[in-house]
């Protein structure tokens, strides 16, 4: 029917009926409103794939022997791959022949679900499943029947995936991924298994003397300039305006025990705060 100039559809009257979604008072109406979390005593744990999964036998199976150790003790969690140096093999290549950004991002999505997939095989016997972004809606299926969640870090974007100010090579890759997967599921936690023991003031492999930061915030990683950071910088945008997952932890994987402190709530490793 028609009232006051405007189509109104009868039993279709709400809050958003007569607002464009973009103008800055539903911005703040929508900002007030609280989410649900869906999952949240599940940890978002990544694996990362050139300072883990390209290390090989050597580095993964102890991982992973620690990891089962946590499902057994009943942690519970969804493990992501990342991509790692056939990541950026396949980037190189693809700016080479001046592929845009959203088919890097597609290219890329493809080495992380190689990962993924040996990581679910080596864990099959403890219950190792695939899950892929169409599936996400089973993961309360999964995870109440005792499998353990495996899935690519890279979010779907693909073709999708947003131009860059700077370059091509698409921001939200494999860190991303695990981070946005955390924060709609609003997750117990996210943790990044890497090679380091965390965050350092400079690439400890090629500076000796980068001092090691045990904690820190995401506004101050952002505000001074670091060239390199062991998570992409997108990340810690998302931390900023994120509902969920305000905290982030990094550890080093190639440390025994860890991964088992972190999941028990020790401050081991980097944390990085909102």
């Amino acid at each position: 029917m028609k009232k006051d100039g405007k189509i109104w559809i009868d039993g279709m009257d709400n809050a958003l009926s007569d607002q464009s979604l973009s103008g800055h008072a539903i911005r703040e109406q929508l900002a007030a409103r609280d989410t649900v979390a869906v999952l949240p005593d599940v940890w978002v744990i990544k694996i990362g794939g050139q300072s883990v999964m390209d290390r090989g036998r050597a580095a993964v199976y102890p991982i992973l022997e620690e990891l089962v150790a946590a499902k057994k003790n009943g942690v519970n969690f969804i493990l992501a791959a990342g991509g790692g140096t056939r990541a950026r093999h396949v980037y190189s290549l693809g700016l080479d022949l001046n592929m845009p950004t959203g088919m890097l991002a597609r290219l890329g999505a493809s080495v992380p679900v190689q990962n993924a997939r040996m990581l679910q095989i080596l864990t099959a016997k403890h219950g190792g499943i695939m899950c892929y972004p169409e599936e996400l809606e089973k993961l309360p299926f999964f995870l109440n029947a005792g499998c353990l969640p495996i899935t690519s870090g890279m979010p779907p974007n693909e073709f999708w995936e947003k131009s860059q100010a700077e370059g091509l090579i698409p921001a939200n890759r494999t860190d991303a991924g695990v981070y946005l997967m955390a924060e709609f599921l609003g997750a117990k936690g996210v943790l990044y298994i890497k090679d380091e023991d965390g965050l350092y003031t400079d690439d400890p492999k090629k500076n000796p003397d980068a001092e090691f930061i045990p904690e820190t915030t995401a506004s101050e990683l952002l505000n001074n300039g670091q060239d390199d950071l062991i998570v992409e910088r997108v990340v810690l945008e998302y931390m900023m305006r994120g509902d969920h997952i305000k905290k982030l932890q990094i550890v080093n994987g190639l440390k025994q025990g860890q991964i088992t402190a972190a999941l028990n709530g020790e401050d081991v490793g980097t944390i990085i705060r909102a």
